[in-house]
């Protein structure tokens, strides 16, 4: 089971996290003052470079101009590129257009809310261009999809998971405490904290006690103090 814990902005975190058992190291790349915990290109880049060799760096972009995701990835380089803005600001035909452009080494993972049938229409037209999909919570007036800390319905995911050849990350309020529940009902490829990983009531530093709780929670283990 994929570990994914966003968004970093401390490299000494994110490399504790890496050593304690976090599999994708998630940060923003991309300084738009947009969202909580924005790192300019230089800033990622450093992250990204001062993560252990076994940890896949994941840079989640609110840029809507491919060719400004396209910088991003030469500027960074991350293994994965994550697609957070809302749907159809960076629709399949720039997401076909960004796969033939970019290092075949590095996916595409596109951020897609979940809501009612029309999460599988979505699914349906995403699923030829995208490496991995995070399925995640959309709050009306908040930028781009996920970091709400709310759930979704994870009998949708479900459905995705089982109709779709795409491998799934299973976000959205996902904590020490739901997330084997989440796990056995929806039987994803990975899963994702942000909003439950940072010190309560800050969204932008992380807590590592928090993050170590969600780690145990996962592999189905007691904390280690």
């Amino acid at each position: 089971m994929i570990i994914q814990i966003y968004a970093f902005t401390v490299i000494a975190e994110a490399v504790k996290a890496a050593e304690m058992g976090v599999d994708h190291i998630g940060f923003v790349a991309g300084d738009y003052n947009l969202v909580p915990g924005e790192l300019s290109f230089s800033q990622a880049r450093a992250l990204r470079d001062a993560l252990p060799a076994h940890t896949t760096a994941v840079a989640l972009t609110m840029a809507t101009d491919p060719e400004e995701i396209l910088r991003m990835a030469e500027a960074v380089n991350p293994d994965i590129i994550h697609i957070s803005t809302d749907v159809e600001d960076v629709p399949e035909t720039v997401m076909a257009d960004l796969k033939a452009k970019l290092p075949a080494k590095m996916r595409l993972m596109k951020a897609l809310p979940v809501g009612g049938e029309e999460t599988f229409n979505l699914a349906e037209r995403f699923a030829p261009v995208c490496d991995v999909f995070l399925l995640d919570t959309k709050v009306v007036d908040m930028p781009g999809v996920g970091a709400t800390g709310h759930i979704h319905d994870w009998s949708i995911s479900r459905r995705i998971v089982d109709e779709f050849n795409v491998p799934v990350i299973l976000a959205g309020g996902l904590t020490s405490v739901n997330v084997r529940e989440a796990i056995t009902e929806v039987q994803p490829w990975g899963v994702d904290s942000n909003t439950h990983t940072n010190q309560p009531g800050d969204n932008v530093k992380k807590d590592l006690d928090r993050i170590a709780a969600f780690i145990a929670a996962v592999k189905g283990r007691e904390v280690v103090q």
